[in-house]
């Protein structure tokens, strides 16, 4: 087996709507062997992993996939069930896969499934295809590229074999210090219930809830809305207790110290017993309890000091310690935290009891179960020796025997739920202390010899408050109800029925993208929102670009989400990100295709304009069930994705009148909605809206600078699309019309698409058409524009991914637009060697029978461009297809005309430099 490639889909894409992870396997020789020919590989493989009996695989019933082993299935297949079960034996809830054979690539499969966390899920696919190879006959074995899914150095299948435990082991390893951490992790899973969005912002626990203006973070159970002061005023307790006695609280009295000598002159005026602890600790560490000799006050506060420069020392009020949870001024759960401990049998040793109590299944390492495995440190052994005990002394039967002093859970210790036993006035006086330190989220660390009476009358009272309270032992306590406290926060950050998406509006297709994108933008602006805009050129927010780049994948939209000041995203949607790891965004609100044409095909496995549809209608199968989605009627590819399609359908369409297809007709006389456009007066016709049997005549398609007076067809077809979007997102019709008749196809409102520069004499229109599609729209404007030209000339390039006769074909489609051609280069070849575009090109263009000493071949695309520019006179019209936008549109502006004698030598010397090429090519 070899892993020729994998991908991570964070969004929706080809194969689901939910996050996979994919690896592109070639099964080699073993195309041949499915499970049901290789001898006792069913037997082996479910005796290493019996959950796999659950698996319905496409049955959709337990034992489904036993069956399909049992039939014959393909090994590539069997790694994506391994993957899936290897990620739940580590507690993850995962369960969707898919494995699908490559087309035209005998025995190579894409094999997919579900993840939660990444890195986990990687290393689950490497360990699975690790066990399937251990299970093979030694003569089928061997796996290479498996560095290609997950690279671990420290191998953790055993080379030789492979062990079970080891993997899990390293799954867990991995898991714990990459996946969110339980309070995280249950206000995340509390927001996707609600369907809010969710963005984790870094490698820790920051994430965002929520998107653009709407946007909420949290870290851990720190929210956007706790202030920093009362954080700092939190972490230092002297502080703390001095707000809360001044508040009225029962506190225990307490000095800050800052020597051993300072912490028992304290301890000896305050009375013993006393606390020792860190003014600025947290999760127990450093804290000692119940001292009561000068002797354990000095030890205790060189503890302390360990952990901070400051130590505090206090009394130590009596009682049970309990972790009162306050959202938002409410207690809403309460636990008791017993510390960490064994009971006796009069058997075994302390040690050993520690050591069974450890085999329960709900202890782990850190915070990834309910409880957390009791370690014998230096400080267990402190606790018991104050005690007169040692790990390996015998506890009577009975006997309990504690291993710390705190009863923090990640020491160790239990949580027993006590929510609805807490007195009112205990209750009372938690809310007025997270009140007076100011926090929305509080744990209130509480000592009461009885929560159910109040510590007015049994004494106790509050020891520590604390900021981004750990949510773990109220959402899985030891014993007693689990609470979600994760609903309250969330209750919190976004009240019932308050907003927590903006809207999401994507646009793809083949052609039109950027400029149906930036006339939404447009119109959204002029209707007062702030936009987020992505597009090929960069990423804008309210016109303002912030990023220059190609900016039509997923990380640009993901850029745009977590902006805090955007009200609403326009996202131009490019093939390219959805192939390598999915949308951006998990739905939108309205998905828009402007067509689908045969461009970009071979490459990453899009050979057909079928395939190419079934990639951009990944877009409108991603609006959700209240959006809609909008298709281009006149386009055969786009309207068969009505099938897949999400929300309403919504259509645009250039052909109104006796012209509109009858499927259209039929559409608007339903009561559907569609945008059409309509014969009527002067060029370009009437844009109409029609929606539940009424329509509205917006305006006429003339009246929109952007499509030169009607003439420029192909912005009237991306006018209908802007409008069909805009309409569907609520904006009113007047402002739609306001905005369209203001957009221009200047560079600042559209760059590379259909600018037009007259400064020189002649006329320069400069067009990103790139493909022959593009080109075709773009030549039928020229045909139009031909009688008012004396001659047309035409700097053509093509990427050099796409197939030779594209190539061919965009040379032949230029000669009927241009009477002088130059054919250029894209700077990146894209592997292609140097003079071998403009040699397809320009055979194409000669298959076409256009003259030979009226076509140029020039690499550079600046050169290209500054030739077109001198060879041009009054009455010209120059079209120039631009790479690199910016720079050429400079170059527009910034020419002069040269004097004639070094215009006819400039002109020589670039005939000798085509002539050179030619030859070569």
């Amino acid at each position: 087996m070899n892993v020729i490639e994998r991908g991570v889909y964070r969004g929706a894409h080809l194969y689901s709507l939910t996050p996979m992870i994919r690896f592109k396997l070639d099964l080699g020789a073993l195309e041949q062997w499915p499970s049901n020919l290789l001898p006792g590989f069913t037997e082996r493989l479910l005796a290493f992993l019996p959950g796999l009996h659950q698996h319905g695989c496409s049955f959709h019933e337990p034992g489904g996939f036993v069956r399909r082993l049992e039939e014959g299935t393909w090994l590539g297949h069997v790694a994506e069930h391994v993957a899936i079960e290897l990620q739940s034996l580590t507690g993850i809830r995962v369960t969707r896969g898919k494995t699908r054979s490559v087309r035209g690539e005998p025995g190579v499969y894409n094999v997919m499934y579900s993840y939660q966390e990444e890195d986990t899920g990687l290393l689950a696919g490497r360990l699975a295809l690790q066990l399937v190879d251990s299970l093979l006959p030694p003569e089928l074995q061997g796996v290479r590229g498996l560095d290609r899914i997950y690279r671990d150095e420290d191998e953790p299948a055993l080379q030789g074999g492979f062990d079970l435990q080891s993997a899990l082991k390293a799954l867990k390893y991995v898991h714990r210090r990459k996946a969110l951490g339980p309070t995280t992790q249950s206000l995340v899973l509390e927001a996707e219930r609600r369907g809010i969005p969710v963005i984790r912002l870094d490698d820790q626990s920051l994430v965002q809830l929520g998107t653009g203006r709407h946007q909420k973070r949290i870290r851990a159970s720190i929210t956007s809305l706790t202030p920093s002061i009362s954080t700092d005023a939190a972490s230092d307790k002297d502080l703390t207790k001095a707000i809360l006695s001044d508040a009225g609280i029962p506190v225990p009295r307490g000095d800050v110290v800052r020597s051993a000598g300072d912490a028992v002159r304290a301890a000896e005026r305050i009375g013993y017993p006393v606390v020792v602890k860190p003014l600025d600790g947290n999760h127990g560490r450093g804290v000692s309890i119940d001292l009561s000799t000068p002797e354990a006050v000095t030890q205790a506060f060189e503890e302390a000091a360990r952990h901070s420069r400051r130590v505090i020392v206090e009394s130590c009020f009596t009682g049970r310690d309990h972790r009162i949870l306050v959202v938002n001024g409410e207690v809403v759960a309460v636990a008791e935290r017993v510390p960490a401990h064994v009971v006796g049998d009069g058997r075994r040793s302390i040690a050993a009891l520690v050591e069974e109590v450890n085999q329960d299944p709900r202890r782990g390492e850190g915070h990834e179960n309910v409880m957390t495995r009791i370690t014998v440190g230096d400080h267990a052994r402190g606790v018991l020796a104050k005690a007169g005990l040692t790990p390996e002394s015998v506890p009577e039967l009975g006997q309990v025997v504690y291993l710390c002093d705190t009863a923090n859970l990640s020491t160790g210790g239990t949580a027993v739920d006590r929510t609805d036993d807490i007195h009112p006035d205990n209750a009372l006086i938690a809310r007025r202390a997270a009140r007076a330190i100011g926090l929305d989220v509080a744990g209130i660390d509480f000592i009461a010899p009885d929560i159910t009476r109040s510590v007015r009358e049994t004494g106790g009272g509050i020891i520590e408050v604390n900021a981004a309270p750990g949510f773990r032992m109220h959402l899985q306590p030891s014993e007693g109800r689990p609470r979600n406290v994760a609903r309250p926060v969330v209750d919190m950050l976004f009240p019932r029925g308050a907003p927590t998406r903006i809207p999401v509006l994507a646009i793809t297709g083949t052609n039109g993208k950027s400029t149906t994108a930036r006339m939404v933008g447009h119109i959204l602006r002029a209707n007062g929102l702030n936009v987020g805009l992505t597009s090929t050129t960069g990423i804008y927010v309210n016109g303002d670009r912030i990023v220059e780049a190609d900016a039509s994948g997923p990380w640009s939209a993901r850029v745009i989400l977590k902006d805090p000041t955007v009200d609403v995203a326009v996202l131009e949607t490019a093939r390219g990100g959805i192939l390598r790891e999915g949308l951006g965004f998990t739905e939108c609100d309205v998905g828009l295709v402007t067509n689908v044409q045969p461009d970009h095909l071979g490459l990453k496995g899009i050979d057909t304009i079928e395939d190419l549809a079934w990639v951009k209608s990944v877009v409108v199968e991603a609006v959700h069930r209240n959006g809609t989605s909008i298709l281009n009627a006149d386009d055969p590819m786009t309207v068969g994705m009505r099938r897949r399609a999400g929300g309403r359908i919504g259509y645009f369409s250039l052909h109104g009148g006796a012209d509109m297809p009858d499927f259209l007709r039929e559409h608007i006389e339903d009561g559907g909605f569609a945008v059409v456009r309509e014969p009527g007066r002067g060029n370009g016709g009437e844009i109409v809206i029609h929606e539940d049997g009424d329509s509205i005549q917006l305006m006429r398609a003339s009246e929109i600078p952007a499509t030169l007076d009607g003439l420029a067809e192909f912005n009237v077809q991306n006018a209908l699309g802007a409008v069909a979007m805009a309409y569907a997102q609520g904006v009113p019709v007047n402002i739609i019309r306001m905005a369209l008749s203001t957009y221009t196809t200047s560079f600042e409102h559209s760059p590379g698409r259909l600018n037009v520069f007259d400064g020189h004499g002649f006329r320069v229109i400069l067009d990103y058409a790139h493909n022959p599609a593009g080109l075709q729209a773009l030549g039928d404007l020229i045909l139009k524009m031909r009688p008012r030209h004396r001659r047309v000339i035409g700097m053509i390039n093509i990427p050099g991914d796409r197939r030779d006769d594209d190539m061919r074909e965009m040379g032949a489609l230029a000669t009927r637009y241009f009477d002088e051609i130059i054919f250029r280069e894209d700077p990146a070849r894209r592997g292609r060697r140097p003079g071998e575009i403009v040699a397809l090109l320009a055979e194409g263009a000669l298959s076409a029978g256009f003259p030979e000493q009226r076509i140029s071949l020039i690499l550079e695309e600046d050169e290209a461009a500054d030739l077109c520019l001198r060879m041009a006179q009054p009455g010209d019209l120059v079209v120039l297809t631009p790479t690199d936008v910016e720079a050429m549109w400079q170059q527009v502006l910034d020419f002069r005309i040269p004097p004639t004698s070094r215009f006819e030598v400039e002109i020589d010397r670039a005939d000798e430099q085509s002539a050179s090429w030619k030859r070569s090519a």
